[in-house]
């Protein structure tokens, strides 16, 4: 600093940020000053058009006036003047969260991360539960925002807390709160839900998710600290559903670890869990149609020929069908997302087929009795190569993958490929018969089982009564 501009200020008193000069002139030529009123007019008719908006309308209505550098100068005198004459702007109010007074939960979509199981897309969403108190929070993956998900998604998180807040909050789901003008505000599952734990119910109007804010921002808080662990992990790809839980599982529990303090004052205000769960499933009984199909929440799915023209009940979970028959349960199903379509197993159909050949051409769901690439393939040449016998044969084959390994003959399908033969069901029952048994017999032994063990506890038992 000049000796001089020192003694200045010592002089002053005052340090030179205390002493600036307010400009009040302009740099350079204001280029909107002659159209302001015009623009104003705009803005006030309205009040929501974007500058953009306004720039192209004055360089359409006055050619060669304005360069498209000069859109930053409007934008800066639209704000300012929007700050002091535009409409009032929604305002947000921050709340007071109490203790084991509130939880909220939603559905976040999870595509956008790009998570795959055995190297397949895994489309998938999740269920949040965020205690707005502490931020502890629980996820459980799911593939809709079905009842059966809210159910099950909520009664895992309670579960895993171990205890109940007072309230519960979502959004307008339709699986949790009716449309407009009808005469109840939740529905009757949800309802008993919620008293089952003794849980009050509140949601926010449709379209403002903001009213949910504790969750909405946990979603953005928990997939920015997933895409963090997949980045560090070096990939997405993980080797079953399981190993993926597994990972979110570990990932949540590390986020709540700093909560615990406050989630301890939580705990002290929320109530016992009931004695047990509810069923987080809906049972459904259906009739097995004649082509050995049931149809359930829109969807066709096959059922073994055995139970044609017979009642089931279908338990319906949010990702799988069990079918009971008979008080025992017979079959798991993977459950269809969305609706009108269709999942044929052609093991329940085949030894039909087999007696109907004539049936497979213009059977409405062929295309699902083709197990994979290889048989597909295998079918193409032999009708190219024998269309009199085509579909017998290949049917024959499929037989083969039902009644001895689906494995297997997919193994000899590929043999045969590869060693450029032709395919035909007579080679492929040759290969199957000199194919080694993929994987060996496991022997189970179980051990005689000492009765004499019981005596000895029922004479402890005796003795601790007396």
């Amino acid at each position: 600093m000049d000796e001089k501009t020192a003694r200045k200020w010592l002089r002053m008193g005052k340090l030179p940020s205390q002493c600036p000069r307010e400009r009040n002139w302009r740099t350079r030529t204001d280029p909107f000053e002659a159209y302001w009123e015009e623009v104003e007019k705009i803005l006030n008719r309205a009040p929501t058009v974007l500058v953009t908006t306004i720039f192209d309308y004055l360089c359409r209505q006055y050619p060669g006036q304005f360069q498209e550098g000069q859109l930053r100068t409007l934008q800066r005198r639209v704000k300012r003047w929007r700050a002091c004459n535009g409409e009032p702007q929604e305002v947000f109010f921050a709340q007071r969260h109490r203790p084991g007074e509130q939880a909220q939960s939603d559905f976040t979509h999870m595509g956008a991360l790009g998570v795959t199981i055995g190297g397949e897309p895994f489309e998938h969403l999740v269920y949040h539960f965020v205690l707005t108190y502490s931020n502890w929070e629980a996820v459980t993956i799911c593939f809709s925002e079905s009842f059966e998900s809210l159910s099950s998604g909520l009664q895992n998180a309670l579960w895993e807390l171990g205890a109940v807040p007072q309230e519960h909050r979502t959004d307008s789901l339709s699986s949790a709160v009716h449309q407009l003008k009808h005469p109840e505000e939740f529905t009757d599952r949800y309802q008993e839900l919620l008293k089952h734990y003794g849980l009050k119910a509140s949601h926010s109007q449709a379209g403002k998710a903001h009213e949910n804010g504790d969750v909405e921002q946990a979603h953005f808080r928990f997939k920015q600290a997933v895409e963090q662990e997949l980045l560090l992990r070096g990939h997405r790809d993980f080797a079953d559903r399981q190993a993926y839980e597994n990972f979110l599982r570990e990932m949540v529990k590390r986020r709540n670890a700093p909560r615990a303090k406050r989630l301890v004052e939580e705990m002290k205000r929320m109530k016992r869990l009931p004695d047990r769960r509810l069923e987080d499933f809906t049972r459904q009984r259906v009739r097995v149609s004649r082509e050995s199909t049931i149809r359930v929440r829109h969807n066709t799915y096959s059922v073994d020929s055995r139970l044609r023209r017979e009642w089931v009940e279908v338990r319906i979970f949010a990702d799988r069908l069990a079918l009971w028959y008979g008080q025992r349960k017979i079959d798991e199903i993977p459950r269809l997302r969305g609706s009108g379509k269709h999942r044929i197993q052609y093991r329940h159909v085949i030894h039909s087929l087999v007696k109907k050949p004539g049936a497979f051409e213009r059977y409405r769901y062929r295309e699902d009795l083709f197990p994979s690439l290889l048989f597909r393939v295998a079918y193409d040449e032999l009708r190219e190569d024998c269309p009199g016998t085509s579909v017998r044969q290949y049917l024959r084959i499929l037989l083969w993958a039902a009644e001895i390994s689906e494995e297997r003959v997919e193994r000899c399908l590929k043999q045969l490929i590869e060693e450029g033969r032709r395919i035909r069901a007579d080679e492929v029952w040759e290969s199957l018969k000199q194919d080694p048994q993929s994987s060996e017999k496991w022997q189970v032994h179980i051990q005689p089982v000492e009765v004499s063990a019981y005596d000895d506890l029922l004479e402890c038992a005796q003795e601790v009564a007396s």
